[in-house]
């Protein structure tokens, strides 16, 4: 595959920023359309007709069609984008579900977890060494876990599934040899015709909301921006930013959605803040270790 071009705007760090910026604001797209009485999979079936549009764009913008036809070609290569690509509607599911339906700061908890799941996953997986940093930071998010088990009554798995399958699909990106645009645009393509056959037949119907006033069908529409343009920044930054570096920058997503979900009146107990207190504890010593490691590195 031929390497990206890169541009004066491109700062991986800049851009994951951006990324983690717009992921944290998705939620406020997503209550307009519940709102108008948009059910959850209505929008992820938006989502899969609409970033296909929008990824089509891009790769046509960028010209980088050619890598697409050599991912095609690749049966192996179409095989592990299509298990990305499930990881991808696994989180995009369960995502719009929670905050359409008042669960914004348990889906915020699922983002904190992430980096510390990427932790533990490259301990297991690749054997990477966990430091003292690292052990603590897990080990905090285990007793945050539990807490918020014994708080909501159940075990919280909102927030598992958001950090086991996004943290799946960043591991799978930064392993895979394709440039962001065209792994992202395979990625679509698999969604698109479970997506594009659901809203026929909801439309068919009647029960569909695209056509009843062009509002609904902004937002709908919307859907395509905030699913694409992240998604594209993280398959960019994935492949060139440490994992401890992404895992950093990332608590801006679930920072952003963690106030969303507060401003909205979603119930927040002692006991709940109690564990999101332990998650954050283990979120701050992963910052600080990674920043310890970074800072050996330039030393030496």
């Amino acid at each position: 595959m031929s390497s990206e071009k890169s541009t004066p705007f491109a700062s991986p760090i800049l851009l994951a920023v951006m990324c983690y910026a717009v992921w944290g604001f998705a939620p406020l797209a997503y209550v307009p359309i519940h709102a108008f009485g948009g059910g959850s999979i209505e929008i992820i079936a938006h989502r899969s007709v609409w970033a296909v549009v929008w990824a089509v764009g891009l790769v046509f913008f960028t010209r980088q069609f050619p890598e697409v036809w050599a991912i095609v070609k690749q049966p192996r290569l179409l095989g592990i984008l299509f298990v990305s690509s499930l990881m991808v509607a696994i989180n995009w599911g369960v995502f719009v579900w929670a905050v359409t339906n008042g669960h914004t700061i348990e889906s915020s908890l699922g983002y904190y977890l992430n980096p510390l799941i990427n932790m533990a996953a490259g301990a297991i997986l690749f054997q990477e060494r966990l430091d003292g940093y690292g052990k603590t930071a897990i080990g905090a998010a285990v007793v945050g876990v539990l807490i918020q088990a014994v708080a909501i009554g159940h075990i919280p798995w909102i927030a598992l599934t958001l950090a086991v399958s996004f943290a799946t699909y960043g591991i799978i990106r930064k392993q895979v040899v394709v440039n962001a645009l065209p792994g992202l645009l395979v990625e679509c393509l698999y969604l698109f015709p479970v997506g594009l056959a659901y809203l026929v037949w909801f439309e068919a119907s009647g029960q569909g909301h695209f056509f009843q006033s062009p509002w609904n069908a902004f937002w709908f529409a919307f859907t395509g921006p905030i699913t694409v343009l992240p998604l594209a920044l993280f398959s960019f930054v994935a492949r060139r930013l440490p994992l401890s570096t992404m895992g950093f920058i990332q608590f801006i997503a679930p920072t952003i959605a963690f106030c969303i979900g507060l401003s909205q009146g979603e119930p927040f107990t002692l006991l709940r803040g109690i564990s999101f207190a332990f998650i954050w504890g283990g979120a701050m010593v992963f910052a600080f270790g990674a920043w310890q490691r970074l800072r050996a590195v330039k030393v030496a």
